[in-house]
């Protein structure tokens, strides 16, 4: 990896530093201020949803703009976004405030995770993909790890809106670094594609008709859906089942949360050095996913636990690997932007679903259950998807002896 690539993936841990204060921060707060963890849920609702929904949408920006135009724009309007939403506040009063510019960031943020897809590529074009995107996890986790590390310690000095404006501030770093980035590396973006002709839903369509007749791309999202199945729900109770159903302490739940993130970090510098194919970095990655999600729900002990835990959480970026390297070997590059944003979300609605699944069967005793089926069906769906596979080129094989 060249030394001026530096700032670019520094750029990519800033704003992901920045984004996870501010994650953390809203439910926090708005659960300090009212005392309801209701409330506190409501406001995390609505600040991520949005991250979601208008992924289609900005992958279609994407395949019309640079993307480089794009990720700076994204990161100086989230600065732009904070200090005015402060500035409201300071005005009109209430947390309104601060869920509203939290929503706007993650919108924002949206953005310019699409626009890092289509980049990458065009960057990187003469380096081994895999390696780069575990370069690209490796900046993501980090930022993930540290932020709400560095957001509880900001708390403890500021009040949050000063925490905001700090946070304004790393998104404006996080665009002169890309700007130096930018300098150093003398990058130009491809020129970008005109205009379609046609009705205002066309790139949809076009992404939707890839997704179903490009070969391969309906299995790699429906892989990813599945493997969200058991993040989903890992996510949603890991707290309740460290210190509910295996009564531990909140230090151990923190020190649990700091493993897995090392484990993560191990895990993207093994790929990034091994440089494996993409299809032994997808499979070694189901596999285990799946296996860590049968020991955490199946097992009785905290140690048990923690172990299904760990290979849960240190395996996920490595199948991200794999998902991403997959999608950008299938779709054509003219139109990566908005299939990508397509993909991504299909690949994230099994998340929430989990979440709603978790919120049925909210008796502790039957997290553990839920937690094996889950998994269970994360290998079925990954078991179906293979014999299919098989019996496709089977199928492909006797058609060309015939």
């Amino acid at each position: 990896m060249r030394v001026n690539h530096q700032a670019f993936f520094c750029s990519l841990f800033i704003a992901r530093l920045a984004d996870q204060i501010l994650l953390f921060l809203v439910p926090l707060v708005v659960f300090q201020t009212t005392r309801q963890v209701s409330w506190s849920g409501l406001a995390f609702f609505i600040e991520t949803l949005p991250r979601y929904l208008v992924f289609p949408f900005f992958g279609a920006l994407c395949d019309r703009f640079p993307p480089l135009r794009l990720m700076r724009l994204s990161q100086a309007v989230r600065a732009l976004v904070c200090f005015g939403g402060i500035a409201a506040y300071a005005l009109f009063g209430g947390l309104g405030w601060l869920i509203a510019l939290s929503a706007a960031c993650g919108v924002l943020t949206s953005q310019g995770l699409v626009a890092r897809e289509v980049m990458l590529p065009q960057i990187f074009s003469t380096q081994q993909i895999q390696k780069v995107l575990a370069y690209s996890q490796l900046a993501d986790q980090l930022g993930f790890v540290l932020g709400p590390l560095l957001a509880a310690l900001l708390l403890g000095l500021w009040r949050w809106e000063t925490v905001v404006a700090a946070t304004g501030v790393l998104f404006l770093a996080a665009d002169a670094a890309l700007f130096v980035w930018q300098r150093l590396s003398g990058f130009r973006a491809p020129a970008a594609a005109p205009a379609p002709a046609g009705h205002w839903t066309r790139p949809l369509r076009i992404a939707l008709d890839h997704i179903w007749t490009l070969p391969g791309l309906k299995k790699v999202i429906v892989l990813a859906a599945a493997e969200n199945l058991v993040i989903g729900v890992t996510l949603a109770t890991s707290a309740a089942m460290v210190t509910g159903f295996h009564a531990q302490s909140n230090r151990y739940y923190a020190g649990l949360q700091t493993a897995g993130a090392l484990a993560t970090v191990l895990v993207l510098l093994s790929v990034a050095r091994a440089g494996w194919p993409a299809r032994v970095l997808g499979l070694v990655a189901f596999v285990t996913i799946c296996a860590g999600g049968v020991i955490a729900g199946a097992s009785t002990a905290p140690w048990g636990y923690a172990l299904g835990f760990l290979l849960i959480v240190g395996f996920d970026k490595m199948f991200n690997v794999y998902i991403r390297s997959a999608r950008l070997r299938i779709i054509p590059p003219e139109d990566y932007g908005k299939t990508i944003g397509v993909a991504i979300l299909l690949n994230n609605l099994t998340q929430p679903l989990a979440g709603l699944l978790v919120g049925v069967f909210s008796v502790r005793t039957q997290t553990g259950p839920l937690i094996v089926a889950l998994s269970l069906t994360m290998g079925g769906i990954g078991a179906a998807v293979a014999l299919g596979t098989a019996l496709l080129r089977r199928k492909r094989g006797w058609a060309l002896d015939e």
